[in-house]
């Protein structure tokens, strides 16, 4: 059996649930025997061609994510929604109370720390946000989701293990249903 290829993302979110992803510790091994890690903040800033499995931690909130997501989507066999920001859209959804400008104002001009004498936005280098933060199914099909905030390691590693043994993982009322 040839190793099949893993990538993760990272949208807006806290980076815990790649970090429950490292919390697998030495199962870490065993997942590299069936695949070979080519894409994931804490490892590699490539750019993905044609993976097997794609884990995505975050909330889609920059039209930057939304153009990521479809290139995702193209190049993955299976998309998992990694998380509850990717699920639901969670703690970073909390941003559709207020506008976008709102948002920015906040965090670059208002803050006190902030030290922007002229009270301007940046304007570069800052992705366009979108007028809402969505959940990741909401912009492209998703096969699969691993909830959690963040995912224990346990459930993560269940659920890699699974796909990357060619088997549908299975939740059942919030709780693994082995077989």
């Amino acid at each position: 059996m040839s190793k099949k290829k893993l990538a993760t993302y990272w949208f807006a979110g806290c980076s815990g649930c790649h970090m429950s992803l490292l919390d697998i510790d030495e199962r870490i091994l065993d997942v590299a025997k069936l695949a070979d890690i080519v894409k994931s903040p804490v490892v590699d800033g490539k750019d993905i061609d044609q993976v097997d499995i794609t884990l995505v931690e975050g909330a889609v909130s920059m039209t930057e994510h939304v153009e990521e997501a479809h290139h995702i989507r193209k190049h993955s066999k299976i998309v998992v929604s990694f998380g509850d920001c990717a699920l639901t859209a969670n703690v970073p959804s909390m941003r559709n109370a207020i506008t976008k400008e709102s948002a920015l104002a906040q965090a670059y001009i208002n803050l006190p720390s902030n030290d922007n004498p002229g009270k301007v936005l940046p304007s570069k280098g800052i992705s366009p946000l979108l007028d809402r933060v969505r959940p990741l199914h909401e912009v492209i099909p998703v096969d699969f989701v691993i909830p959690g905030c963040p995912p224990s390691a346990d459930l993560i590693f269940y659920v890699l293990n699974e796909l990357l043994n060619d088997r549908t993982p299975s939740l059942e009322k919030g709780r693994l249903k082995y077989g």
